[in-house]
């Protein structure tokens, strides 16, 4: 079964969209999109780095992007504002990053498949590498949900709780870091982002309760990714960005439902 291209690609896009959608509640929470943004444009210096040395180029992508995480949180507040320093670390990594490939023979080529993404051509390998990644994402928000949740509403409640918020802060660190690298192949480092806000943005509209909330962005999630990759395939569309737009269709469906029961509901 795993030997046909579209069911490996359908396997890839759902799991990363099951471990991005439920983190991507904590980013919408937290308002860190920006945040997020910066994360999935340093990855690319990380691809380019594993290019350039021949190791994992999910390796490169995890270590760099939090490298430049920590190193952001740790300089935020001495000089320059937090926003700042995002874009600069952003843009500076995904620039270097392509100057980097740029001198690497053969590379060229498939430097759309890391901005876009390539989910078509994920491989056995890939395939499992996704799935421990999005094993790992999926029990460290399970096991952390309640601190992490509570962090979000209110540091200084969390500590008096027993919590420490720079510890939860970390662990959403790390999970950003994780879930980039392994979208890169299935949308891309211009698009992970996309698949982290938009879902759980929809889920927003129609969930009572943060559990819901991160429930229905699953659901989105993974149902934008089979929406997506079919429509590519019909379509013979990019299939990164086809993803993104069912999901896109679906937070603008979901609003519109959302407003309409909101109007219906106040008459």
């Amino acid at each position: 079964m795993l030997d046909d291209f579209m069911t490996r690609a359908t396997l890839a896009g759902i799991g990363v969209s099951l471990a991005a959608a439920p983190l991507g509640c904590f980013i919408v929470w937290r308002r860190m999109a920006y945040f997020g943004e910066a994360t999935a444009h340093s990855a690319l210096l990380g691809v380019a780095l594993s290019l350039t040395f021949e190791f994992s180029v999910l390796a490169g992508a995890v270590l760099v992007s939090l490298l430049m995480s920590i190193s952001v949180t740790l300089m935020a507040g001495r000089s320059l504002f937090l926003d700042t320093l995002l874009g600069v670390a952003g843009h500076t990594s995904i620039a270097a990053g392509l100057v980097l490939v740029s001198f690497l023979s053969g590379v060229r080529i498939d430097l759309m498949a890391y901005l876009i993404g390539d989910i078509l051509a994920v491989s056995h390998m890939d395939l499992l590498l996704i799935w421990i990644g999005v094993g790992t994402i999926l029990s460290l928000i399970i096991w952390r949900w309640s601190p992490l949740l509570l962090v979000t509403l209110n540091e200084d409640l969390a500590s008096a709780n027993g919590f420490n918020p720079k510890r939860e802060n970390f662990i959403i660190t790390i999970a950003l870091a994780i879930v980039v690298a392994v979208g890169i192949k299935v949308v891309g480092v211009l698009l992970i982002i996309a698949l982290l806000i938009i879902p759980a943005a929809s889920a927003r509209s129609i969930a009572t309760t943060p559990e819901a909330m991160g429930f229905f962005a699953a659901l989105i999630g993974a149902s934008s990714a089979l929406f997506g990759i079919n429509a590519a395939y019909i379509f013979d569309t990019p299939t990164g960005p086809s993803i993104v737009c069912a999901a896109s269709l679906f937070f603008i469906a979901l609003s519109l439902v959302s407003s309409f029961l909101k109007r219906k509901k106040h008459n």
